[in-house]
């Protein structure tokens, strides 16, 4: 499922969590946040919070717990955010860390280990992380095998084919064996194969009908839509295609 073990995936969630209170809690909570302009930073912050803590209880639960509303994703005062951030990243933790050996817990790719809820939530906070900096001008910082991680997660969840039961968009990805290539400046690339039955999505492979190059944070950012792509080659329509469908 990942290259990274639980405590890797533990260690990068307490960073970006980390992370990600020191640029929440430095803004204005009632500033609008640009990457993700349906919400304020404090509903950017309750997102977070409370996402961490609907996975938790989904592993300990080991069944499908219901989404709040947005709308009640309330973090409480500004004071109050970098304790509970940090203490809902440290629920999710414990919940994968404590369920048995051989748990199986509900996932949009069907049963799966309850470690694929540290990795969601990892990617999620990762790229909001990203998305407080934005807002409020504090650093942004991920290790590159975070980064890496990131990529191939959210490329997992677009090739399962009932993704496309969530976003039908993503339909419209299918075709005639096209591809494109996201190349880091170091480690493998990924290439990204549209196929007539769906999305296939595999490392390595070289060059593609459309290829994007930059260090492995910048093709994160890119992929997720948060920073156009600086370095591309070849089909630049069959990636502004890729990126209008997948946006979430």
């Amino acid at each position: 499922m990942t290259t990274l073990d639980t405590a890797r995936l533990a260690e990068g969630l307490r960073e970006q969590t980390a992370g990600f209170a020191r640029a929440v809690t430095g803004g204005d909570p009632d500033a609008w946040v640009p990457t993700c302009p349906e919400w304020r930073l404090r509903e950017l912050a309750g997102h977070i919070g409370h996402a961490h803590r609907w996975a938790a209880e989904l592993v300990r639960e080991a069944a499908p717990v219901p989404i709040a509303d947005p709308a009640t994703d309330d973090p409480g005062p500004r004071d109050t955010w970098a304790r509970w951030l940090r203490d809902g990243a440290e629920e999710v933790i414990g919940a994968v860390q404590e369920a048995p050996a051989d748990a199986r817990v509900w996932s949009l790719m069907g049963p799966t280990p309850p470690v694929f809820w540290l990795r969601r939530m990892l990617g999620d906070t990762v790229i909001h992380h990203y998305d407080a900096a934005a807002t409020t001008g504090a650093a942004f910082d991920v290790a590159d095998d975070l980064a890496a991680d990131v990529i191939s997660e959210g490329m997992g969840l677009l090739a399962v084919p009932a993704a496309a039961e969530f976003k039908p968009e993503l339909a419209e990805l299918r075709g005639r064996g096209e591809t494109i290539v996201l190349r880091p400046d170091s480690g493998q690339d990924w290439m990204i194969t549209r196929t007539p039955d769906g999305i296939r999505c595999d490392r390595g492979g070289g060059d593609g009908d459309v290829v994007v190059s930059g260090s492995v944070t910048e093709l994160m950012l890119v992929f997720t839509r948060r920073v156009p792509p600086r370095n591309v080659t070849g089909d630049r329509a069959l990636l502004d295609h890729w990126l209008a469908h997948t946006a979430f």
